[in-house]
């Protein structure tokens, strides 16, 4: 059996022959980005093996690599098949210096946890009450030392505030990648994963084991033990639910995608395998639907959109495009799978939003582009924000049409400093950056889906409620992502009805800020699940005129 060693991790394993590099990668616990799934399609899971090795492996779809890479021993790890003894060099994964909006709106509530302790001077003793529910007596008087933990399970990332449940301040939050992005960027590639054996736990023990982590650090760093905390709440999609508490998603991947996990309840939280008080409770916020998660009902609460006058357009953009409209305290909801463009994945020099990373750009006449990135260092790659303006300048110079094609710069009507970066190698047709990155006619096609899959869910759910753009007195942007945003982009690339220029409003991560609210009134809890029942769903994936939706929103 071959024998295969990943450095710099050093760590070896036996693996049969034709295994795949990711396959023995996963088996030896080393963690190789593949956000989908070993599909093929992404291209990220690029590793180097010494060139006089490449004997030894049968490639497929070596495609996505230049000849220069290939020759230079880089494979992409999903579709290198082992036929002898390698040692594989990993990529350091770039997650340490991730910005993560940790922050949202939230409005001034009562407090009224649902955690609550009293102390009975008479056996010495601090009873902690879940409701009016003994959960369990402590020694001594420890009725001061009351917390909560708030944690928002994107599909990407990860955030968590610990919370004082006697004061209602958040005292540390946490952020981080979310660990299941390495088996797949999107929720599809994940419930896939899950049907596999040991899938489902893989996700699950991944996941709960980095909650542990980010709720460890916060309470090192407030000075609390763990066991202080006593409730947690998940804010996050339906399918994150369901990975988190280990139950099966497959029913979100097929008609008539019905969700096995509700919401509106608790669970244990020895159940689900979480590191706080041994009586500790998790609560799961109510979904709305298959695609329209605890995430978007923590951000009704926060945004107030069940208590606002006129129409009011809510929008969480991300993997998933989850959207709500508001109509004078009456809700619709729907949600389109945007892809991972967003993220910075599926492009050819895509990152996320870390050190290095292309966060903004801009284009004057008098000055090139102009390319701002996160930490003023050299740039690494392009984020999702990074992104967006770029297509958009664009778009907005004529560089891109409106079908999404590159412009020939021999017509002489672009400006020139765009005109010289437009170039074609090997036959395609990029736009260069800097001397090593570029943006290609492929990379323009994944903003194309993306942000048609958005625009196509705004205006079927605009239209499935009688609605015009025009009628849109606010548009709400919530998610870590949508807060790197700009207004002006989001204009050109045609993702918002130009009717909504100068109504939008950027919440931040409402999952959080919303499941705060939970955490601090449980009252609150009660009120939601009466309105989630009065949403209307529009679902989209049987909704014969989306395919026509999704071909004019993706022009520009």
């Amino acid at each position: 059996m071959p024998i295969i060693t990943f450095i710099p991790d050093n760590r070896p394993i036996s693996v049969v022959h034709g295994t795949t590099i990711l396959q023995a990668s996963r088996l030896a616990g080393v963690v190789i980005d593949a956000p989908c799934n070993g599909a093929g399609h992404c291209g990220k899971c690029a590793v180097r093996i010494p060139p006089d090795d490449l004997g030894k492996l049968i490639i497929h779809a070596p495609h996505h690599l230049s000849v220069e890479k290939e020759e230079a021993g880089i494979v992409l790890a999903c579709h290198a098949e082992i036929h002898g003894d390698l040692i594989v060099s990993v990529p350091q994964r770039e997650e340490r210096d991730l910005q993560i909006v940790t922050g949202g709106v939230s409005h001034t509530i009562e407090r009224n946890p649902f955690i609550s302790k009293r102390y009975d001077p008479a056996t010495d003793e601090t009873i902690v009450l879940g409701g009016s529910t003994v959960l369990t007596r402590e020694p001594g008087n420890s009725a001061s030392e009351n917390f909560g933990v708030v944690v928002d399970i994107g599909t990407t990332t990860l955030a968590a505030g610990l919370i004082d449940l006697a004061s209602g301040v958040e005292i540390v939050s946490r952020s981080a990648l979310n660990p299941q992005t390495v088996y797949g960027q999107d929720v599809l590639s994940r419930i896939r994963f899950a049907a596999d054996d040991g899938g489902l736990e893989t996700l699950r023990s991944s996941l709960i084991s980095e909650i542990n982590r980010l709720i460890g650090e916060a309470s090192t760093e407030a000075g609390i033990g763990s066991g202080s905390i006593y409730e947690v709440i998940f804010s996050g999609n339906s399918c994150m639910l369901h990975l988190a508490t280990g139950v099966d998603p497959a029913p979100l991947g097929r008609l008539p995608f019905n969700p096995a996990i509700r919401g509106g309840n608790h669970l244990s939280a020895s159940s689900c395998g979480l590191e706080i008080a041994p009586h500790g409770l998790v609560w799961l916020p109510p979904v709305i639907s298959a695609y329209v998660g605890a995430d978007i009902t923590a951000g009704i609460l926060a945004g107030e959109l069940h208590k606002l006058s006129g129409v009011t357009l809510f929008i969480d953009i991300g993997t998933n495009g989850e959207m709500i409209l508001a109509r004078d305290g009456r809700l619709s909801a729907t949600a389109t799978a945007a892809g991972p463009a967003f993220e910075g994945m599926n492009i050819s020099y895509g990152m996320r939003a870390a050190a290095g990373a292309i966060e903004e750009v801009s284009f004057s006449p008098l000055s090139d582009l102009s390319l701002k990135t996160i930490g003023g260092g050299a740039a690494k790659g392009i984020c999702g924000s990074g992104l967006m303006d770029l297509t958009a300048e664009l778009v907005r110079t004529g560089v891109i049409g409106q079908s999404g094609r590159f412009t020939d710069p021999s017509a002489g009507n672009l400006p020139d400093a765009l005109a010289s970066r437009v170039q074609k190698i090997n036959g395609k047709t990029l736009l260069t950056l800097t001397d090593v990155l570029s943006f290609t006619q492929t990379d323009v096609r994944q903003v194309q889906l993306a942000k048609g899959a958005i625009r196509a869910g705004i205006d079927l759910l605009l239209q499935a409620n009688s609605t015009t753009a025009e009628e849109i007195d606010r548009v709400y942007i919530a998610g870590s992502f949508g807060f790197h945003l700009r207004e002006e982009s989001l204009l050109t690339l045609g993702l918002l009805p130009a009717e909504v220029a100068g109504k939008v409003t950027f919440l931040g991560n409402t999952a959080k800020s919303g499941g705060e609210m939970m955490l601090l009134n449980h009252t609150l809890r009660s009120e939601l699940l009466e309105l989630v029942d009065s949403v209307k769903v529009v679902e989209l994936a049987a909704n014969p005129a989306f395919d026509r939706a999704f071909m004019e929103a993706m022009k520009f």
